[in-house]
């Protein structure tokens, strides 16, 4: 806060006996796989569900595939019709065939008849495996001329193979796709293939290929077969291990997009990689932080096309390795967060392929992401690095608790939670909650990198913006200098901030100066509750701020001189919106080392100058030192406290002070409708 604030020409190669089939892993909670905590209930085979579709029936799509063109805005499958469950090819073949919508669940193994049948699917539909038991065994699926909006996820595709490597005469695919746009193919197990494992041909546009295992195959991934210039395609956060060529092979593409892959070629093992990623004909590609492991000729062009590489790592890697000319700006399209190269094979072991919590019962789902842990160490002990990486594995719209574990150690990072992944804990596992500290250094004036600043709400080291968000055991600190930083405009500098509902910090430790917890809401008409128990905050202006329904209970609020040496400063600065609770710091103690009588409890944000709003604070129960003031609440920015909401009740200590007109206190009448459960409105806390 300021003070005052007014604030198809592919080449093959030669033949290779049978391949062991490989085994899917057994996948923790990673990814951006969306699906919801209302899974529905999907009944037995042709059955149509009548319920509200779930979540991940309603799933969108990212990359080009959410881009609007062609008449259609955006990829969403069969979200408009019908559910549907199968477990045979003639009922899978009866609902992809369909002229109307429909979310098709493929509930258990289907082998296809004949072998290397590709059902030809039909515009707007999602076609999703159940947990991770949805198997095509020896056939796929093909996307003809003008058939759009289509979503394949979730599946094993698999077995199509006959026994010739570069086998010429059965064109047996995973997914072929002739002519279609706005397609999405996404968490998929595909391998062991006669053909290639996906196709994207003849004018083929708005794809989006991500988080999918791609392996044991000559052929993976093959893109073009014309003389145009037409397809727009996204490639991101896919697995593409033991793999010959085709990795993909992307021909005449306009705009093709590749970013956070794996290619992997393992050593000791018969398949051997011809080349990665291939940019050919009039492509224009940008690869941006992916993982090659092994992997011979890793990025090759043909002279006319283009490639613009940034950020990738390159492992045991031998050949070619190129990159010439202009290609475009991903961003100008759609948005995207890209994964560090370093953490993506951690992140891609875990998350590619299939998924336990996609078209199944609540029950079912609840139970297998109830147990998801991700670990995070700096050392490259744990799965992860960064927090943010764990962050980034932790599928959309997940439906339940998944713990990100982070070692002992310093991690100075900014770190995201962004508001489609709830039910995200982050706990420091070590003895004490200083053991494992999550830190940075941004305020509202440091410059950010593409122009501008960072502003108040964009300085956070922590920002939480999903619901059911908990900390825990850890130190979440903003160590901006003030000092050194005197000609900078804008000092406030936010630990931690959150824009959500349900929120409990537990045991932590929040270290700032200016504007150190900043406890929002999604939107002024949103309901945000925060509950922060059993911790520290420190720091001196406004350093509990914002319009959320925030209650600090049994913690220490410590106050701290300023970077010049003197002691003057504000607790909290609630922005309440009219009609709603603001702060309640209950059964805590403020203190610190500061002058006696300087530091007020509060004052009124006004945000914005906005005169509809109604800040509130109460503080209750509290042990108060002699720093606190003995007229304890002021104004702000023109707006009197006095119109606001700002009371004590039953504090204790060399600050506390009888009522008066200039120190309201509670009535007991009052007092009982002010605890810690009013707050909460029927909100328990529990750690998990």
């Amino acid at each position: 806060m300021s003070e005052p604030r007014s604030k198809a020409r592919h080449r093959h190669r030669r033949s290779r006996t049978a391949l062991a089939v490989t085994v899917p892993l057994a996948l923790t909670a990673a990814g951006t796989l969306a699906y919801g905590s209302d899974l529905g209930v999907l009944g037995g085979s042709g059955r149509e569900a009548s319920a509200a579709a779930p979540a991940w029936a309603t799933a969108t799509a990212d990359g080009f595939a959410s881009v609007n063109s062609l008449g259609q805005n955006g990829t969403y499958g069969g979200r408009d019709g019908k559910t549907v469950t199968v477990k045979t090819q003639a009922e899978l073949e009866k609902y992809a065939t369909a002229a109307e919508p429909y979310v098709i669940v493929v509930a258990g193994a289907i082998n296809m008849n004949p072998v290397g049948k590709e059902i030809k699917v039909q515009s707007d539909k999602t076609i999703v495996g159940q947990g991770t038991s949805g198997h095509i065994v020896g056939g796929g699926f093909f996307l003809g001329s003008g058939v759009h909006n289509v979503i394949i996820r979730n599946l094993t595709i698999r077995d199509a193979y006959q026994g010739i490597w570069n086998d010429k005469d059965h064109d047996f695919d995973a997914v072929q796709m002739d002519g279609a746009h706005h397609v999405w193919i996404d968490h998929n197990d595909l391998r062991h293939m006669a053909d290639g494992l996906i196709d994207v041909r003849k004018d083929s546009t708005n794809v989006t290929v991500s988080w999918n295992k791609l392996s044991d195959n000559n052929k993976t991934f093959g893109i073009g077969w014309t003389e145009n210039v037409k397809t727009d395609i996204t490639i991101h956060h896919n697995w593409i291990r033991e793999t010959e060529q085709r990795n993909p092979s992307t021909d005449n593409a306009a705009h093709a997009h590749l970013y956070n892959n794996f290619l992997e070629d393992a050593a000791g093992t018969a398949i051997k990689s011809s080349y990665g990623n291939y940019s050919r004909g009039a492509t224009k590609m940008v690869l941006e932080n992916s993982y090659f492991q092994g992997v011979k000729n890793p990025v090759i062009k043909d002279s006319g096309a283009a490639i613009v590489q940034r950020g990738s790592v390159f492992s045991g890697t031998s050949g070619r390795n190129e990159s010439g000319g202009s290609a475009f700006d991903p961003k100008a399209y759609y948005p995207y967060t890209l994964d560090q190269a370093a953490d993506i094979p951690g992140i891609l072991r875990s998350g590619a392929g299939p998924r336990t919590g996609i078209g199944t019962t609540a029950a079912a789902s609840t139970k297998a992401a109830a147990a998801t842990t991700l670990t995070v160490a700096a050392d490259g002990s744990g799965q992860y690095r960064t927090v943010q990486a764990a962050v980034n594995a932790v599928p959309a719209n997940n439906p339940a608790r998944v713990v990100i574990a982070v070692k002992p150690g310093t991690y100075r990072e900014l770190v995201k939670v962004p508001s489609n992944k709830p039910h995200v804990t982050i706990q420091g596992t070590g003895g004490s909650r200083k053991d494992t500290t999550i830190v940075y250094n941004n305020a509202a004036g440091t410059p950010k990198p593409g122009g501008g600043t960072y502003g108040t709400g964009g300085s956070a080291t922590v920002a939480v913006e999903a619901d059911d968000f908990q900390a825990r055991n850890l130190t979440i600190s903003n160590d901006f200098d003030e000092k050194a930083n005197q000609s900078l405009s804008g000092h406030q500098a936010v630990a931690l901030r959150t824009a959500a509902d349900k929120v409990f910090l537990d045991g932590i430790i929040v270290n700032g100066d200016q504007d150190t917890l900043l406890l929002d809401t999604a939107a002024k008409d949103k309901l945000g509750r925060v509950y922060v128990s059993n911790s520290y905050v420190t720091g001196n202006v406004d350093f509990i701020f914002g319009r959320a329904t925030a209650v600090v209970d049994k913690s220490v609020i410590t106050l701290k001189k300023r970077w010049d040496g003197t002691s003057a400063g504000y607790v909290t600065a609630p922005s309440t919106a009219a009609n709603r609770k603001g702060i309640l710091i209950a059964n805590s103690t403020v203190n610190g080392d500061v002058s006696n009588g300087s530091f007020y409890l509060g004052r009124p944000w006004h945000a914005g100058g906005d005169a509809s709003l109604d800040p509130q604070t109460t503080v209750r129960n509290t042990s108060l030192s002699a720093a606190v003031k003995s007229t304890p609440w002021t104004d702000m920015s023109g707006f009197s406290w006095k119109d606001d909401r700002f009371a004590e009740y039953k504090n204790s200590g060399a600050g506390a002070g009888g009522a008066s007109g200039n120190r309201p206190h509670l009535t007991d009448a009052q007092a009982a409708g002010q605890e810690v459960a009013d707050w909460l409105a029927g909100w328990t806390p529990s750690a998990s």
